[in-house]
C-alpha cells in the first residue's frame, strides 16, 4: 500500500491545489481539485502535477500555440487571409457558416450536453462562451455581446 502525497495548498505551474478529489485515476493515482491562474477549476492526476506534465487548465498551451502561430511564416502564408477584419472582429463572428444549423450566427446546439451555446470571438479571444437550456436565451446573450463589443468598435471609429 502506497502513501498518499498531500498536494493541498501547493502550486504547480499555473495550478493551485485546493483539495483531494473524490475520484482516482484509472491507474490508481490520486486526483486533485485545482484552480488555474485564469480562474478555471479542473481535476488533475497527482503524478502529472508533481512531474510537471500538467501545468495549467489548457490556457498555457493555447497561449503558446497562438504566439507560435503568429511567428510562423509558413502557417501565416497558408491561412488563406486574415481571420478578422480591421476592427478585430473575427469573420466567423460576422458571417453565418455553411454548417450553422440554428440560423443565428454564434449560436449552436451541443448534442452532448443537450444545451445551446452562445459564442463571440473578439480580438482573438472568446468574450462570450456560455451554455443555456433554451435557444432564445442563447440568442439574447449573443445579441447583448454584439451590442457591447461591436457597437463599441463602431463608436471608436466614428470619433
Amino acid at each position: 500500500m502506497s502513501k498518499m502525497i498531500d498536494l493541498t495548498h501547493q502550486k504547480f505551474g499555473r495550478l493551485y491545489v485546493l483539495e483531494k478529489a473524490n475520484v482516482t485515476s484509472s491507474n490508481g493515482n490520486m486526483r486533485w481539485k485545482c484552480v488555474c491562474d485564469c480562474g478555471k477549476h479542473i481535476i488533475v492526476d497527482g503524478y502529472s502535477l508533481r512531474h510537471g506534465i500538467t501545468k495549467s487548465c489548457g490556457c498555457l498551451r493555447r497561449e503558446i500555440s497562438s504566439k507560435s502561430a503568429q511567428c510562423n511564416k509558413a502557417f501565416l502564408a497558408n491561412q488563406g487571409g486574415p481571420l478578422h477584419n480591421e476592427d478585430g472582429i473575427n469573420y466567423s463572428s460576422l458571417h453565418k457558416g455553411k454548417r450553422n444549423r440554428t440560423g443565428v450566427i454564434g449560436v449552436s446546439f451541443d448534442s452532448y450536453s443537450q444545451r445551446f451555446v452562445a459564442r463571440l470571438m473578439f480580438h482573438g479571444r472568446y468574450v462570450l462562451n456560455h451554455t443555456t437550456s433554451t435557444f432564445n436565451e442563447a440568442v439574447r446573450l449573443r445579441k447583448e455581446a454584439e451590442e457591447k463589443y461591436f457597437h463599441h468598435q463602431v463608436k471608436e471609429k466614428q470619433s
